[in-house]
Parts: structure tokens; sequence; C-alpha cells
């Protein structure tokens, strides 16, 4: 009897020391996998910006594209359309308005351009949205510009907070 409970103890123990041994430590990022870029496009290696509580990171850019073409129809830029793949998280701990319509492409020439209304309804990119607290929506945002221009940076707008409703100056990114 006596041998059989120290045989459970020492399994015990045993059991108990292999507990205690250290775990490697947790992950402190994310490991998302990497996607291949399309065709028509570049690769942006930017670091993050802010504007209020969302940033912004941008991802991918296309430039000098005639046309889009969606589910049903082709569409023929007036100039050139340009796109851009982008990444928008909310860091803040509200929930934020995000308007697409709002961001801005600055060209070469220093003009604006919003994005083109008819090119993000055919390629089914959002228009408004609650970025939640935490939040991060990937998409693509399209404009049309005059065939001459180069685009140069993004006037980025990240929606209302609570210390800055309105928010009005935006954040330029350069591309």
């Amino acid at each position: 009897m006596k041998l059989r409970l120290l045989a459970v103890v020492v399994l015990i123990s045993a059991a108990g020391c292999q507990a205690e041994q250290p775990s490697a430590p947790a992950p402190t990022t994310y490991e998302l996998p990497p996607r291949q870029v399309r065709p028509d496009e570049t690769a942006l290696k930017l670091p993050p910006a802010k504007n209020g509580d969302t940033e912004f990171t941008l991802i991918g850019l296309a430039a000098g594209l005639p046309s889009i073409t969606g589910s049903h129809t082709e569409f023929p830029a007036k100039g050139q359309f340009v796109r851009l793949r982008l990444v928008v998280t909310n860091t803040g701990t509200s929930s934020v308005l995000f308007d697409t319509g709002r961001q801005l492409l600055v060209d070469d020439q220093g003009a604006t351009h919003p994005p083109e209304e008819q090119a993000m309804v055919i390629k089914r990119q959002p228009r408004q949205f609650d970025l939640g607290h935490g939040v991060r929506v990937e998409f693509d945002l399209y404009w049309d510009i005059p065939k001459d221009r180069k685009p140069v940076t993004l006037r980025a707008f990240g929606g209302p907070t609570i210390t800055d409703m309105k928010n009005v100056t935006g954040t330029d990114i350069k591309l």
C-alpha cells in the first residue's frame, strides 16, 4: 500500500513540475500572411499616419488606369483613374463615422480631387461606415484625375472625435 501511495505522489509531483515550466511568451503582433499585389499596382511601404483616432496605412497604388470594370459595366476615365488600397484602424475608444467621400487626392500641381463616386459604386467600395473601437477595414479609393497629373499625397480625414467634432484639417500622407 505504501509503495502505491509513493508512486502516486511521485507521479503527481512530476506532473506538477511539468506544469510549472515556463511557456513561450505570447506574440505581441498579429502575423498576417502576405498577399499578392495586383498586376497593375505598386506595393507601398509607408509608415502608418494618424488623423484624430483613425490610423491610415497605405498599402497599394495604381495610376494611369484608362478604365475600370465592374460586374456589369466598363467605365472609362475622363483622364486617368488612380486607385489607392488602404487600411483604416480606429485607435480611439469611441466609434468613428468614416466617410470615404472626404478623402482627397492631391496631384503634382496642388489640385485636390474627391473620390470618383461612380467608380466607387461600380467597384462596390464603401461610402460611409461606422469604424468601431479597434476595428480595422481595408478597401480601395478611386479618383479620376487629368492624364498629365501625378498623384502625390492623400489628404486623409479620419472623422469626428470627442476632441475634434468637425475634423476639418485632415492629415497629408505623401505617396
